[in-house]
């Protein structure tokens, strides 16, 4: 189906005929967005999946508001993961069964969370398609927050900065970019000092540890 849905030679017709028989039960504006999907171009069947998985999450975004927060109950969400190797393993093991996982999501955090979140990382967990659970997690709240009209920025500190600090950067980072800004704020003690902003692809190292290695190299040459 996804071949079909996919390829640029089909008819737009012929797919949304297709998505009509499948999925007849979806509501007018859902059928309308799937539609207009799968007659843009895609290079592969895989891009239109991920996609479609764009739309859903920016779409419950969007209906939760921008003060919802989904971005850093999904960073929070994301560090937890990735201190807990079991929990690593259990949420994203491409062998556990899709309803497993999302029955641990639900334990962790139902009616801790925003709902949208949830829905989110439940889907996550049962779709990952390959790719890793702090990935995936990640990814999706870049795509919460360019909804909201922000961008995210990772800041990494080997200690937690004053809100002053933060608020200082925030405002800085916001006026270099031209939008509001989330950050998501990493606690790592082996930088030693200093930060690491990480806006995209853009990324200002400014720790104590890039600077000595940065020494040693040129010590070293």
């Amino acid at each position: 189906m996804r071949s079909v849905l996919a390829d640029p030679a089909v008819e737009a017709d012929r797919k949304a005929g297709l998505l009509k028989s499948i999925f007849g039960t979806l509501d007018t504006a859902a059928s309308q967005v799937l539609t207009g999907a799968v007659s843009s171009r895609w290079s592969t069947p895989g891009e239109l999946v991920a996609g479609i998985e764009e739309l859903g999450i920016r779409a419950i975004a969007i209906s939760a508001g921008p003060d919802a927060g989904i971005e850093n109950e999904l960073f929070a969400f994301s560090s937890t993961v990735s201190t807990d190797h079991e929990l690593e393993l259990a949420v994203g093991s491409k062998l556990g069964a899709p309803e497993a996982k999302a029955a641990l999501v639900d334990a962790l955090l139902a009616g801790k969370v925003q709902p949208a979140t949830l829905v989110i990382v439940r889907h996550l967990v049962q779709s990952p398609r390959g790719r890793r659970i702090g990935q995936l997690l990640s990814g999706a709240a870049d795509i919460v927050a360019d909804a909201q009209g922000a961008i995210v920025a990772t800041v990494t500190s080997a200690v937690r900065p004053a809100p002053a600090q933060l608020t200082a950067l925030e405002k800085a980072l916001a006026t270099r970019y031209g939008r509001s800004l989330r950050i998501n704020l990493i606690i790592d003690p082996t930088i030693v000092g200093g930060l690491r902003v990480q806006v995209g692809d853009d990324v200002i190292d400014g720790t104590v540890a890039s600077r000595l290695a940065d020494l040693r190299i040129r010590l070293a040459g």
